[in-house]
């Protein structure tokens, strides 16, 4: 074996690898951009000391001690009150939906207690689905008997730290003990179908073409939908079969209940899985070969699971990543599942978030119907 190096040789080694990833332009993308994402996620997207939730106010006593009130929670930056009083009716509306993550009641006669010095009830509902979403803040809301006492210890002379002015009621609601399996173990069931969904599709049309077989597909009188929809069927299969075997294991095995219709959630699923099958087709339509197919299935799969709320509390992300993270359909198919299971969650509920998969799925397909070639070249 001769182990003398030839700088010559070895040079021009070199410039042929340089070469070679100058015209992998995919895989080129992939060693900048992956960083580059994981830096501007876990820097400014990812937090997990969650701010600004989402708070609806049911007010039944508007006066200028629970404006106050509500005034010093937006102050706290851990709350966002949204506009508007709302009704019973609307606010467990909204926290069944997940639009918010507290609702605080103020009752008939708030103020005038206060002032009496009768301990006023005050209720505050919070979606402890996510514990880690509402932990921080409930620490904050602890304190507001605090806050009462200093706001208005000029007016009312009795107020003091030491003798709480209100009675404050937290009621967590749909995960009371803040069972953190509750939480992950049903988004997982959306995270390993967007995994394993997208990454099998994202060969098909590449192996075909690796494989040398996509000439015989080609020249047979099918048309693209009939090569799309003949693909992804039996995969569709394979997606109900995990769905079947994750449910099985989260409530024998983890405890996670499931208050709604297990047959709402099998069907909720559909629309989820047809989707992340379309992504996949979508890339083996871009990609040469199979790497740059996994390249682009693990380029998708990133910012799908930091910006969909299953890690890190969605409402807690900063406006700009909760917009990116509403583009993908793991991010409202956490909503479908968590609802459906946790909250026991029905058509209703979850047919915003059905809507937006179903458009989803749309827009994807009709690209990959578009970059579905016909000819090899």
């Amino acid at each position: 074996m001769n182990l003398q190096i030839s700088g010559q040789r070895l040079w021009a080694i070199i410039i042929k690898e340089f070469t070679q990833m100058r015209r992998d332009r995919l895989t080129f993308a992939m060693m900048i951009g992956v960083p580059l994402i994981q830096l501007i996620l876990f820097g400014f997207a990812i937090n997990s000391d969650p701010k600004h939730l989402p708070t609806a106010i049911v007010s039944a006593d508007n006066s200028v001690f629970t404006r106050k009130i509500i005034a010093d929670l937006q102050n706290s930056s851990y709350f966002n009150i949204i506009k508007g009083n709302k009704s019973n009716k609307e606010a467990d509306w909204l926290l069944r939906t997940g639009k918010v993550q507290f609702v605080i009641y103020f009752p008939q006669h708030f103020s005038e207690r206060l002032i009496r010095g009768d301990k006023p009830e005050l209720l505050l509902e919070a979606d402890a689905t996510d514990p880690a979403a509402t932990s921080f803040s409930l620490s904050v809301v602890q304190n507001i008997n605090q806050i009462i006492s200093q706001s208005f210890k000029g007016s009312l002379h009795y107020l003091n730290v030491s003798d709480p002015p209100i009675n404050l009621i937290i009621q967590p609601k749909y995960n009371p003990e803040h069972f953190t399996q509750y939480n992950i173990v049903p988004g997982l069931l959306g995270v390993v179908l967007t995994m394993t969904m997208v990454m099998i599709t994202a060969l098909a049309i590449t192996r075909e073409r690796e494989r040398g077989t996509m000439e015989s597909l080609l020249a047979m009188p099918v048309q693209p939908l009939e090569v799309m929809l003949g693909k992804i069927t039996p995969y569709i299969v394979v997606g109900y079969i995990q769905v079947i075997v994750i449910l099985f294991f989260a409530y024998y095995l983890f405890g996670v209940p499931i208050d709604g219709s297990l047959l709402l959630l099998f069907c909720a699923c559909f629309p989820f899985i047809i989707a992340n099958l379309a992504v996949g087709l979508t890339f083996s339509t871009l990609a040469k070969n199979q790497l740059q197919a996994m390249q682009a299935a693990f380029f998708y799969f990133l910012p799908s699971i930091l910006l969909s709320g299953f890690m890190f509390p969605f409402n807690g992300m900063p406006s700009w990543a909760q917009a990116i993270g509403n583009c993908l359909p793991l991010t409202h198919f956490l909503v479908i599942v968590r609802g459906i299971m946790l909250k026991g969650n029905g058509v209703l509920e979850i047919l915003p978030s059905v809507g937006a998969i179903l458009l989803f799925f749309i827009i994807v397909l009709t690209v990959a119907l578009k970059r579905y070639r016909q000819t090899l070249d």
